[in-house]
């Protein structure tokens, strides 16, 4: 029965990858995410519901679109099933409760806002609007609840605030924003770890670019896709990665 419980969590997450594919694709240019209905971006055939099943019809149709035999982007396979592992972690980290709820609300942002600050540069003022006004509710839960996560989101606007005001633009205001409201969501101690953990990993993926060539010093590197994966991690791991880096120092 257990099984079942994660597979339908697993499903679930394919399905909300698939509406975000609809936004990844849509909101930075501007469409509705409602109508059209779902089509063929090279065709422009609307699709029917045996081509929109997650994963499934990728496979099926072998990467191909079944009117025009166009190739379909590997990117919709991905975002969906990133969000159903995403959704799966956090079912096991939290089950049946509002937490889970409200880390698969902060992934189902995170997760867009990554994808179109790769490919665009940008990250949307909607989805951080979304975002916001999904995670608002979740404050109502406790004192507790309110103030962390009020502190966290001037935590996280206000530091990414001073770092560009400081490196004279070296911060995009989508990432201030997004900071802010992953705030929302973690809390402030959390939130802490995230932007700890997306610098880090920005840091060190940043060197390696420009160690290969990949990137100059000057080159301006997308940063959401950093504060998506430090987010993440705080919020399926945070309690053990604070608890390993206390005992690190402790040990000393």
């Amino acid at each position: 029965m257990e099984f079942l419980l994660w597979g339908m969590v697993f499903l679930a997450g394919t399905c909300v990858g698939s509406f975000l594919n609809v936004v990844i694709c849509r909101v930075p240019q501007g469409k509705s995410i409602v109508y059209p209905p779902s089509h063929c971006p090279s065709c422009l055939h609307p699709l029917r519901p045996a081509d929109l099943l997650p994963v499934v019809s990728y496979m099926s149709l072998k990467g191909k679109c079944r009117y025009c035999g166009c190739r379909i982007s590997p990117q919709y396979p991905a975002v969906e099933v990133v969000t159903g592992i995403l959704f799966f972690l956090a079912f096991i980290r939290y089950g049946c409760t509002l937490d889970f709820l409200r880390c698969a609300a902060l992934f189902s942002m995170l997760i867009p806002a990554a994808a179109i600050d790769l490919k665009y540069k940008i990250i949307p003022d909607k989805l951080n609007l979304a975002g916001l006004v999904l995670g608002v509710p979740f404050l109502v839960e406790s004192k507790e609840a309110f103030f962390s996560g009020a502190a966290g989101f001037l935590t996280g606007g206000g530091l990414l605030l001073l770092i560009a005001v400081a490196s004279r633009g070296g911060m995009g205001g989508g990432d201030i924003k997004l900071a802010a409201v992953m705030g929302l969501y973690l809390g402030w101690k959390y939130l802490l770890l995230a932007l700890f953990l997306a610098f880090a990993a920005g840091g060190a993926a940043g060197a390696v670019m420009i160690l290969f060539k990949m990137k100059k010093m000057k080159d301006a590197v997308p940063f959401g896709p950093y504060l998506a994966l430090g987010a993440v991690a705080a919020a399926l791991a945070g309690d053990k990665i604070i608890s390993w880096y206390a005992g690190f120092f402790v040990a000393q």
